[in-house]
């Protein structure tokens, strides 16, 4: 059994590299959005700082290694077997759950996840044992450390709500301070600002959150603790010196050393909060081994009462997975994908395309803050409220910049109390989740800088609810995953342990190496110079890849609703919604294309609006494809016939006409060709309409069938005209490119 017992070991190592890999891509975004969303340096410049941080980090996590040991669950009453088992399960459950999350682009908290696997697995342990034995299920709750358990779980909850107003009220504060137009503000209090911010940033990081560092010596610990109130005074005065120097003689923009000094201190308290739940439940398996091994007792007899010890790991072990997790910053793109979700819901920059969907929840409470504003506003003087107002009147957007998602004071608040909140956590030893506190904070102070306007408020609200939702998911499937996992091993022992591994192993080989796009990295921007041949470059290529999409829904539309299949439809109909919200994206692009130039030519500006008709065309005919598969769908949810008459046959070889024509490869098509073609393609279209209201009746057709493939010929008819249309303004840049520069 020791042989069994080593490879089980090694897979749990292997798990615990590609879980750190996994969950640093999902938590990367606690401590990069806001460096990269106010773009005070350069992405390479604040990854470097961010890894120096994660480094210094692992190392302060050691006293955290306890809550996998002991925190959820007694390790006294299970056997060495059975807590192995556990192990497995957490390690198994956790890998699959963390990079299904980060593959959709929803940033979830790893510290959930770990706790409620523990908490899932050994209530699976506990059942087993207790039914094994013949005992009443309730006493499987003795094996759980119920109040240690309900302790972490409530602080995690409490810790969105304390997140959410620190990072409002801190926010408010600092705009009323500094305002929008920062720079007179920023030369009086700026270095007052900075001191405290760095002041506390060390305090709550260094002093509060040494007690857990693997290196510290307790003289140490007892000269800062006896010496707290001179050392932080002495630290707030030092830097408050120092910055106002550097600003008065050197012209240093000190909110980049407090964003820099941020970024790095949340990198910091994330690798010392969070290093536990990728590697403590590892390093409980080897201790647990370990002991085992050197009791001599059975492995299904022997009790694991040593892991209520408390323990200290190598700081060697920590650096090394501190250099793993500095790799995962690097080359994961998943991180960057988990990273945008994060900017867009905090960013103060509105565009007619969220990147979530509105939600009769977010209009609810939209509405209600409003009509609260409305009356709290009634009982403030008119001169306080205007003056109010002033402080958060947006600077305006310099002409050929590119607009920010929040700038440099909302990006030092989120970095400060993010922090601050993460170190005193970790200095109680409470596994805090990051993803939480991090998140809530940037939406307070987002919330507070009023970047929620009117125009993306319903839409930022319904996309926290999706976020915040996911995270009640991640608890329930945590727990559900670890448990199952558990169960599994227990009933089928060794070979059902082989199995669940190498399907983790395989599961997660297949997702990492799949390709997938929309990838681009946050700091890239979409600015250029939008001149007439790059405008039709880019609609040559709106147009191309959107017909051919088009067409090729088109072609499964028709052939999934004379099969009867409803679940394919409904496939079909999520794919068509998400190619009207591609189209409306490329529509309003053209918007992007104002901020680029400062001065574009006639022909420029024309070459632009020609885009702007030419992709709101292409749009409505995405518009009139998702209605047709929305109608297709119902018709076969409501189990109306389907009629597999001859004018199925004619629309479909319509449609193969079609591609034909176009040269679709499925990737791009051209409108070009189309529009040769239209009259010919639109007779067409009216011979098979002829025949369908001919043999309605003959083939004894219902209404509802008929009307549907009268719909199905009159967006094709749409497709003919808007596309035609397409091509027409396409080719007006072209003469546009040729009639000169001449300034407006």
């Amino acid at each position: 059994m020791e042989q069994y017992y080593l490879m089980l070991l090694a897979f749990l190592a292997v798990i615990a590299v590609i879980d750190l890999f996994v969950g640093v891509s999902n938590d990367a975004v606690n401590f990069l959005n806001s460096a990269i969303g106010c773009r005070i340096a350069s992405f390479r410049t604040t990854l470097w700082v961010a890894s120096l941080g994660v480094l210094a980090g692992a190392t302060f996590s050691s006293g955290m290694m306890e809550i996998a040991r002991s925190g959820i669950f007694h390790p006294q009453l299970f056997t060495f077997t059975e807590l192995m088992v556990v192990f497995f399960a957490v390690m198994v459950a956790d890998v699959i759950l963390l990079d299904t999350f980060n593959s959709l682009g929803l940033p979830t908290s790893t510290t959930v996840s770990i706790v409620f696997e523990l908490l899932g697995s050994a209530l699976a342990a506990a059942l087993y044992k207790v039914i094994s034995a013949g005992l009443p299920l309730t006493e499987a709750a003795a094996y759980i450390n119920s109040s240690k358990s309900l302790g972490i779980v409530s602080g995690i909850l409490i810790s969105v709500v304390v997140a959410f107003a620190a990072g409002a009220v801190s926010q408010y504060a600092a705009r009323l301070l500094f305002s929008f137009r920062i720079e007179k503000a920023y030369r009086r209090f700026g270095a007052i600002y900075g001191g405290i911010a760095v002041t506390a940033i060390i305090y709550f990081l260094v002093m509060k959150g040494a007690k857990g560092a693997s290196f510290m010596r307790p003289e140490w610990l007892r000269f800062m603790a006896d010496n707290t109130g001179d050392i932080v005074a002495a630290l707030a005065f030092g830097f408050t010196i120092l910055f106002q120097a550097l600003i008065f003689f050197f012209r240093v923009n000190i909110f980049k050393i407090i964003i820099l000094l941020g970024t790095f201190s949340l990198a910091f308290a994330f690798a010392g909060n969070d290093l536990v739940n990728f590697v403590g439940v590892p390093l409980a398996a080897w201790d647990s081994f370990r002991e085992w091994q050197a009791s001599g007792v059975a492995d299904t007899e022997f009790m694991m009462a040593g892991l209520l010890k408390p323990t200290q790991a190598p700081t060697l072990f920590l650096l090394a997975s501190g250099l793993v997790m500095v790799a995962t910053l690097w080359f994961s793109k998943k991180a960057m994908r988990v990273v945008q979700t994060s900017i867009n819901l905090s960013s103060s920059r509105a565009g007619t395309q969220e990147q979530f969907g509105a939600s009769l929840p977010g209009r609810v409470i939209v509405r209600t803050s409003m009509s609260l504003g409305r009356l709290i506003n009634q009982f403030i003087p008119q001169s306080v409220s205007r003056s109010i107002d002033r402080r958060f009147e947006p600077a305006p957007v310099v002409k050929g910049e590119p607009e920010l998602p929040f700038d440099c004071v909302r990006a030092s608040v989120n970095l400060m109390v993010s922090a601050i909140l993460i170190a005193s956590a970790t200095s109680l030893k409470l596994p805090l989740s990051t993803t939480y506190v991090t998140f809530m904070v940037a939406m307070g102070s987002s919330f507070a800088d009023g970047a929620w306007d009117r125009e993306t408020a319903v839409y930022r609200i319904s996309g926290v609810l999706t976020v915040i939702s996911g995270w009640f998911l991640t608890a329930f499937s945590a727990s559900t995953l670890a448990a199952a996992v558990a169960a599994l091993v227990f009933i089928g022992g060794e070979a059902s342990a082989v199995v669940l591994g190498l399907l983790a192993l395989f599961l997660l080989v297949r997702s990492n190496l799949r390709k997938s796009g929309g990838d681009a990295l946050p700091s890239q921007s979409s600015s250029g110079t939008w001149d007439a041949p790059a405008v039709r470059t880019r609609l040559s290529e709106a147009t191309g890849t959107t017909l051919a999409g088009t067409l090729s829904l088109l072609e499964q539309v028709l052939a999934c609703f004379s099969t009867d299949s409803e679940r394919e439809l409904t496939r079909i109909k999520n794919a068509a919604s998400d190619l009207f919200e591609e189209a409306s994206a490329k529509r309003s692009f053209y918007y992007r294309m104002a901020e680029s130039s400062p001065a574009p030519s006639k022909a420029d500006f024309d070459a632009r609006y020609c885009y702007l008709r030419a992709c709101t065309n292409t749009r409505e005919v995405s518009r009139a494809l998702l209605n047709l598969a929305t109608l297709a769908r119902e018709h076969v949810a409501n189990r109306h016939r389907v009629m597999s008459a001859p004018v199925v046959r004619d629309i479909s070889e319509l449609i193969g006409e079609l591609i034909r024509t176009s040269g679709s490869d499925g990737i791009r098509a051209d409108s070009g060709a189309i529009r040769a073609r239209a009259p010919q393609i639109v007779a067409r279209i009216e011979r098979v309409q002829h025949r369908l209201i001919e043999s309605q009746p003959q083939e004894n057709m219902s209404i509802r069938c008929c009307e549907f493939y009268l719909s199905f010929l009159l967006v094709l008819r749409e497709l003919i005209n808007h596309y035609e249309i397409a091509s027409l303004l396409e080719e007006q840049i072209g003469l546009l490119e040729k009639t000169g520069t001449d300034k407006p």
